[in-house]
């Protein structure tokens, strides 16, 4: 049985969950996910990994549908609520799946792509209720899940973890920081990435502690609800915390100071999924109380290095290696670099994924004696701690929390008919981590960015789009022609 699914039978009528002003206790999960999975099956006895996409919002019908993908015996493959059709239908076409479920919303935006390709749409809400039927023995080794993050390839690649890899990821988190049953956090992640999927939902139900769920971000929504008293978790990327600093300093002393006391009490405050600016760390200290706890992580790893829950937690480091989760720093002939030198990151242990879906080669390629998982990411260890410094491509952008190829979005500038020619890179930029940005050399030096930005929004997730643009002659370049992608960036000091 799945762990975290037979895990929560102990919990009975506790609270599960809160979303939309309801509540949800894990018996009303277990009940209501056992009985999809059933109509999941439809005359099947186990859907044998056959992938199941899912457009669902987050709260209760979410981790319903995602623990009935899991019992049926399904690949669950969770789609981005806010990107566009292109975008969509490249996961849902590149994972091959064969059933797709969605809140009734989203129900026009899938329906035609669906009897297209013969896909079973099911719309929440007008499922077929079914008595509960037999449900499969789901072994560990199975593929559980497929996630999509953009590589150094200018298509996003599906990473692969089983129940394995993701029983690993989640137990390690809940020792390491100390999960219990009193536990309750929020989740105002996106919830088709490993941040909230794995740190968030899995850790929170797998510890018998309470998930809430906030359908959109607002700084003055998640403030009214730190003010409850109820939370003592919060777990965000920079950009969060930069919106949520800004908006205490726009605040009344009063309400400054409330909000600081109620923060306090909090036990734990998580940042990740882009590097934290020391500035930005330091003022959340100052206005919350917290000292954040930084780790490093990953799509393919989930977590892998963190900052200790008891001890320092050093500004700028992201701590060490998790429990279980062995790591080497190697150099560009993958031998292990010295104690004092900076070398790319290596990963071995439970919580590495299976494989990238349908691509073998790039499997391969990114393996070290097909053990040892190559993170693309540069990083120092000094006094026992690891520090990140950069990554071995600057085709790798990362933004908000998200990890976003240079390549994909270039692509698509490309097509334009006024674009003759692109470079995208990540400049430096305390909200965002990184600020997408592009050098354009255009036709019509009249070209207008935001009508060119409003095209771009139609072809690729907005998170995606570059937020600055600069009109060049030509493209800075080697002598091979390549460019060159670091004189790019000079180009926006």
């Amino acid at each position: 049985m799945i762990s975290i699914i037979n895990q929560a039978g102990k919990y009975g009528d506790k609270t599960a969950i809160i979303a939309d002003d309801k509540q949800y206790s894990y018996q009303e999960l277990l009940a209501a996910s056992s009985s999809f999975a059933s109509d999941l099956l439809l005359e099947t006895d186990d859907l044998h990994e056959a992938r199941v996409g899912y457009m669902v919002n987050p709260g209760f019908d979410y981790v319903k549908v995602q623990w009935a993908i899991w019992q049926a015996g399904g690949v669950a493959v969770p789609l981005c609520l806010t990107h566009p059709l292109p975008s969509l239908q490249y996961v849902i076409e590149d994972t091959n799946a064969t059933i797709v479920v969605v809140s009734p919303e989203y129900a026009p935006i899938l329906s035609d792509l669906c009897k297209e390709r013969s896909i079973r749409l099911v719309v929440l809400g007008s499922e077929e209720i079914k008595e509960n039927v037999t449900l499969p023995s789901i072994d560990t080794t199975r593929r559980a899940m497929i996630l999509y993050t953009s590589g150094t390839t200018n298509k996003p690649k599906g990473v692969v973890t089983t129940h394995k890899n993701i029983k690993a990821q989640v137990t390690t988190l809940v020792k390491a920081w100390e999960w219990t049953t009193a536990d309750h956090i929020i989740c105002v992640l996106p919830l088709h990435h490993v941040h909230g999927i794995i740190n968030v939902v899995s850790c929170s139900l797998l510890s018998g502690a309470t998930c809430e769920f906030l359908p959109s971000f607002s700084a003055e929504g998640i403030f009214n609800l730190f003010l409850q008293g109820k939370l003592n978790l919060f777990m965000a990327v920079p950009t969060i915390y930069f919106k949520l600093i800004a908006h205490w300093e726009s605040q009344s002393k009063e309400v400054q100071k409330e909000l600081t006391d109620c923060m306090k009490k909090f036990r734990l405050m998580v940042c990740g999924s882009a590097a934290l600016p020391v500035t930005v760390m330091d003022k959340w200290q100052h206005i919350s109380g917290q000292i954040l706890l930084e780790r490093y992580g990953m799509t393919e790893i989930g977590m892998a290095i963190s900052n200790p829950y008891h001890g320092e937690r050093r500004p700028g480091h992201v701590g060490i290696p998790l429990p279980g989760v062995n790591i080497r720093l190697v150099d560009e002939q993958n031998k292990d670099v010295a104690p004092d030198q900076p070398g790319e990151i290596l990963i071995n242990g439970d919580n590495v994924f299976l494989e990238y879906w349908n691509r073998p080669n790039a499997t391969e390629e990114s393996f070290v004696d097909g053990r040892w998982f190559k993170s693309g990411d540069i990083a120092i260890v000094e006094d026992g701690y690891y520090r990140i410094m950069g990554r071995n491509s600057v085709d790798i952008i990362k933004s908000g929390g998200y990890k976003i190829s240079a390549l994909e979005i270039e692509e698509v500038l490309r097509t334009h008919n006024l674009i003759k020619d692109c470079a995208v890179v990540g400049i430096d930029d305390d909200e965002w981590g990184e600020l997408i940005v592009a050098a354009l050399v255009v036709s019509d030096p009249a070209i207008d960015l935001k009508e060119l930005n409003k095209w771009l929004r139609e072809k690729m997730a907005a998170y995606k789009t570059p937020r600055k643009y600069l009109l060049v002659s030509e493209l800075p370049r080697n002598a091979m022609g390549k460019v060159t992608k670091n004189d790019v960036k000079k180009l926006f000091v």
